[in-house]
């Protein structure tokens, strides 16, 4: 008798239609997505990813809008779909702005770390110092632009030099102004890491020789596939890095560089798809050692193992 053809008890019902997630596998795939997107800089990618997809598709649904209502189907050219995906992702956009609040967190918790463990070069410490400087600068500018543009400071404070003073001077805190500065500061920290990614792109070479002249034959699967993932990681990173660089350039600028939103869209989803394909590599779990093959050693035939070989 199978399980679903026993009698129909209280009992069974529950386990039918309660304890219905019995007959679900566990996923190895569900278990990586929540523990990647347990951390902030996860759930940032892919709101990321959504945010500019949902810009991206915008414009197609306003255009099948346009030619639906020309060949008659449908009573008006504006599309309510199109309008939905450009609100949501402006919500998507305001919550990553608010979510990096306390951005200077983790900043902080690098450059600490950096002193105590530096990187392989006298180079990529110099480099990171001045990236980790440089976040220090936006993140405080970010911050005031944002929360200045949602009226929740006010748009002039007394000036720190006139505060004993019965003139009282005010510095105007412009939204527009304080995020331009913030990119200006990102800017600087994406130039500096193509320096960055020159260094990482020498390591990685003399990475790989020195393992071939250390065994002097062909690498193991192990060390194969360490440096796939290394190579992996860096070109990841490439992309990434010259899809934010125009970006940094438009957004520094107060008549940016492009005329079209739409090349904005572009290179920011490029760029997040990037970044989150990265994270979701690094957070994914080591593969299972090789299985060893079946020994033939009997007590009969063991023999001193050679260190040598």
């Amino acid at each position: 008798m199978s399980r679903y053809s026993k009698p129909m008890t209280a009992a069974r019902l529950n386990d039918v239609v309660l304890g219905c997630f019995s007959l679900v596998k566990p996923s190895q795939t569900l278990d990586h997505l929540i523990r990647y997107l347990s951390t902030w800089s996860g759930s940032d990618k892919l709101f990321t990813v959504l945010q500019y997809t949902l810009k991206l598709l915008a414009p197609f649904f306003h255009l099948r809008a346009r030619l639906q209502y020309r060949a008659g189907l449908r009573a008006t050219p504006t599309s309510g779909t199109a309008a939905s995906c450009v609100k949501f992702a402006g919500i998507l956009g305001d919550s990553r702005t608010l979510w990096r609040l306390w951005g200077l967190l983790p900043i902080f918790q690098w450059l600490i770390s950096l002193e105590r463990n530096p990187p392989a070069t006298r180079k990529l410490l110099t480099i990171e110092r001045l990236q980790g400087w440089s976040m220090l600068a936006y993140y405080p500018l970010e911050h005031l632009s944002y929360l200045g543009s949602h009226g929740i400071i006010p748009a002039t404070i007394p000036s720190p030099a006139t505060i004993f003073s019965s003139k009282k001077k005010f510095i105007r805190l412009d939204p527009a102004k304080l995020g331009m500065w913030s990119c200006r500061f990102w800017g600087i920290y994406v130039v500096l890491q193509f320096a960055h990614l020159i260094e990482d792109w020498k390591l990685l070479k003399q990475r790989q020789s020195s393992i071939r002249k250390a065994k002097g034959t062909g690498l193991t699967r192990e060390e194969k596939v360490e440096m796939h993932q290394r190579r992996d990681a860096f070109w990841s990173e490439v992309v990434t890095n010259f899809s934010n660089f125009p970006l940094t350039l438009h957004w520094s600028l107060e008549q940016g560089i492009f005329g079209n939103d739409i090349w904005v869209t572009i290179f920011s989803l490029i760029g997040g798809v990037a970044s989150f394909r990265t994270g979701w590599n690094a957070t994914a779990l080591p593969p299972p050692p090789e299985p060893k093959e079946k020994s033939n050693i009997t007590a009969d035939n063991v023999v001193p193992y050679d260190m040598s070989t």
